[in-house]
């Protein structure tokens, strides 16, 4: 009897340990996750990855003109930066391979560009531009099998969401202190201010490639091509002819912009 009794209480002990240290259900889906650094296979760069919790955004419905509706997302990680010609020309002209060894992997990677692609703007540090949405989701799916982790590019929601990071959209001197806007090229990745979730040039610098609520390609953010008024989380750009008019190829590349200096863009990884 006696014996039996202190199990019991061990019991009930341990009950309320356990109990004590539990993170409830729907805490654990909404907390972000920890930040981190990714490396690429084969090479020496590395980009960090920012964790953003999860939340809601209300935005317009495709569905029904002049409605809204609300938007679940997160949580996910998104790469703290556009992401830079180190990383992106690893990956288009094989330099995670050792040299002379033909590459193995199944990922299609883009014909080398017609001209100069980053139109010295600079290159080392700065943000791509010029790849076409196809040449984005490319560079997620290789990056996915060289790393493990599933990447791709944001959605507009999850990328409009992580732009405001809960706050309001940020105008005049506070946009200066975060945006490069009508500049005379690119800045390198993260020259100013991050947002309130630790993400640089969401505003700025360059437009980023996203997925639209209706699945088609967008950009968004505005860039450095852009007056102040025309950048903010809201702004969005959709290809059109004009972004290949100096394109000489017939057909004209599927990989390139050869007038798409002011479109990059970012990764997220949702799990």
């Amino acid at each position: 009897m006696r014996l039996a009794t202190h199990l019991t209480c061990a019991l009930a002990a341990c009950a309320v340990i356990a109990g004590a240290c539990a993170i409830p259900a729907a805490a654990a889906e909404t907390a972000p996750p920890a930040a981190y650094t990714e490396s690429i296979p084969g090479s020496v760069v590395t980009f960090d990855m920012v964790p953003v919790p999860a939340g809601e955004i209300t935005m317009p419905d495709p569905a029904k003109k002049g409605a809204t509706k609300k938007i679940k997302v997160g949580p996910f990680w998104m790469s703290k930066t556009e992401i830079p010609w180190d990383a992106y020309d690893i990956f288009v002209f094989r330099l995670d391979e050792p040299q002379g060894a033909p590459g193995k992997d199944a990922t299609t990677r883009p014909s080398k560009p017609y001209g100069e692609a980053d139109r010295g703007y600079g290159r080392k540090g700065y943000p791509v531009i010029n790849e076409s949405y196809l040449g984005a989701q490319a560079f997620c799916k290789w990056l996915s099998a060289k790393t493990g982790h599933t990447y791709r590019l944001p959605t507009e929601a999850e990328w409009q969401y992580a732009c405001e990071a809960g706050q309001p959209a940020p105008t005049g001197d506070k946009l200066k202190e975060c945006a490069v806007t009508f500049a005379d090229k690119t800045s390198p990745c993260a020259s100013k201010s991050p947002n309130a979730w630790g993400l640089y040039d969401m505003l700025g610098n360059v437009a980023e490639w996203c997925t639209d609520l209706k699945g088609k390609p967008v950009a968004c953010g505005g860039s450095w091509e852009d007056k102040p008024e025309k950048v903010k989380p809201t702004a969005r750009k959709y290809q059109t002819e004009d972004w290949q008019a100096n394109d000489p190829q017939d057909p004209k590349s599927k990989w390139w912009l050869s007038d798409g200096q002011f479109v990059g863009f970012r990764v997220i990884r949702v799990k």
